[in-house]
């Protein structure tokens, strides 16, 4: 029982450590009011993370990119509709633009 106990508890605390960001950047995803225009994968609003991600796959600077827009908002890139600056830190804004480049 020993032998299956430890491999089992190493690989679950692997797992957990491993998703430790993706909660992070989702929580803020539920708790900043991006929802009300952002889906993962369906355009509302604003534009599916998917196809943001697509668009700035392999982009130097990507993070950065986003993260500046989160923050401070941005209009024309994806349509008429601008998206406003978000009430979030520095720190949030990046941790929600690497959860959003994730979807890719």
């Amino acid at each position: 029982m020993k032998r299956i106990l430890l491999p089992v508890l190493t690989a679950s605390a692997l797992f957990a450590a491993g998703s430790g960001f993706a909660s992070e950047g989702e929580d803020l995803y539920n708790t900043k009011g991006c929802v009300a225009c952002h889906k993962i994968d369906t355009k509302v609003v604003g534009p599916a993370y998917t196809e943001v991600a697509k668009k700035y796959a392999g982009q130097d600077g990507a993070v950065e990119t986003v993260a500046g827009h989160i923050k401070n908002g941005v209009s024309g890139i994806w349509g008429p509709i601008p998206m406003p600056p978000n009430q979030v830190t520095e720190d949030e804004a990046k941790v929600l633009a690497e959860w959003v480049l994730s979807h890719n």
